[in-house]
């Protein structure tokens, strides 16, 4: 093939079999998230690209080198969407659901976008699971959040679960670390990689996510945000870790733990699978962000929540495809094809799955054909009658036209 005519790197199909384990995946969040009190949302694939800009924070990487963004023609600057938070509090101060009783609860799951290096379970167009909500600073919302994304890995089947958790105050307490973590980066300086040099001043605490061996030997030594938190910044935290516990919800504190968005405010945590290769195992992670929704134009409103990665969960839980459900009736046809095709939709209106011949088959080709497809029944539809035999119990009987939805459904529920 042409390689014009190939997926563009960094993307890839979703193919029948891997739709049935992202069915899996969305009827499992579905049903744990609207029993929680969550409600569906969904946001266009593009925005405004000032909302993440302002959003997310122009000196992330995400906003620097990662979006997709271009012109729309008329002069705006348009992105597709690369994370799923800023576009649900945007709908939310939009549609004025600050007005509804707190905490609004909003849940996603949506494809995003990022020009990054692809990788094993991220591609530069991938899935999340995502839930907000907005309207509360209970730290009991957090642990609720956190709990909720442990029972959803759990039941999916993500193996070696580690929650780490920490918290990064507010921005006010933020303040002064800030100016100590700078200064100690400035004395390490030609320790650091350039990358971090080159962002001290703008965002000294992604210092903590850098790889390079050198960077990460001064970052052991740097001091830590959660050591300088305030009182009632440290009180929130142990609440959160108190309902965790309660929970029988199982974290490791983890002082280096940063979100490579600057909306961050508290409880920060992350959900990594030891099935998964270092340095690639993250599958789930969030946070609390009170400042977001008045940085966007809305009234102030704490809000917390996370994302999680559909392609990364189903890399940690290992999950294999289930064959494909067989039918209940394959209807096949040696010229007959009208009234075949009328008993194809007469067997779907009564509910069940059936398929017709459609392939120009031998009769011998179309037996064969609904042995592959393991169907429990074969009509085999001439001018006046049907032929029907039951590949399960054996034997065949004739039956007259208007009866073969019937005695199959009769069949079934015996």
């Amino acid at each position: 093939m042409s390689p014009g005519l190939t997926a563009p790197r960094g993307t890839a199909d979703i193919l029948p079999e891997q739709a049935a384990l992202r069915l899996r995946v969305e009827r499992t969040a579905r049903e744990l998230l609207e029993a929680a009190g969550y409600g569906r949302i969904e946001t266009p694939a593009f925005e405004a690209t000032e909302l993440f800009a302002r959003g997310v924070g122009a000196t992330t990487d995400i906003v620097e080198k990662e979006m997709y963004s271009f012109d729309d023609g008329g002069g705006r600057s348009l992105t597709l969407r690369p994370e799923g938070t800023a576009p649900v509090c945007r709908a939310y101060v939009e549609h004025g659901m600050h007005k509804l009783a707190a905490p609004v609860k909003l849940y996603y799951l949506e494809s995003f976008f990022r020009a990054e290096r692809p990788q094993s379970g991220r591609y530069r167009q991938f899935w999340q699971v995502g839930a907000e909500a907005l309207g509360s600073e209970d730290p009991a919302l957090d642990a609720e959040l956190i709990v909720l994304l442990h029972q959803l890995l759990t039941r999916l089947g993500a193996g070696r679960l580690r929650l780490h958790l920490s918290s990064l105050g507010t921005p006010a307490a933020r303040g002064a670390y800030r100016d100590e973590l700078i200064d100690y980066l400035l004395a390490n300086s030609e320790r650091l990689s350039a990358t971090v040099r080159d962002r001290i001043e703008r965002n000294p605490l992604r210092a903590f996510d850098a790889d390079d061996p050198p960077t990460r030997a001064v970052m052991e030594q740097a001091p830590r945000l959660l050591d300088r938190l305030p009182a009632d910044d440290l009180e929130h935290f142990a609440e959160v870790r108190r309902l965790l516990e309660s929970a029988d919800v199982a974290y490791e504190i983890d002082t280096t733990l940063v979100r490579g968005l600057d909306y961050y405010t508290r409880t920060v945590f992350e959900f990594t699978s030891d099935e998964l290769a270092a340095g690639q195992s993250t599958v789930g992670a969030g946070g609390r962000y009170d400042g977001l929704v008045n940085l966007l134009g809305g009234p102030p409103t704490p809000g917390a929540g996370w994302a999680a990665g559909v392609e990364r969960i189903l890399l940690a839980s290992r999950a294999q495809a289930e064959a494909a459900p067989a039918p209940d009736l394959y209807i096949a046809h040696d010229g007959a094809r009208g009234a075949a095709f009328e008993l194809a939709l007469d067997a779907r209106a009564a509910g069940l799955s059936a398929q017709l011949e459609l392939a120009g088959r031998s009769l011998k080709g179309q037996f064969k054909h609904a042995e592959r497809l393991n169907a429990r029944f074969v009509a085999v539809v001439d001018d006046g009658t049907v032929t029907l035999r039951d590949r399960l119990g054996g034997g065949e009987r004739a039956v007259a036209r208007g009866e073969v939805v019937a005695a199959v459904k009769q069949a079934l529920e015996a």
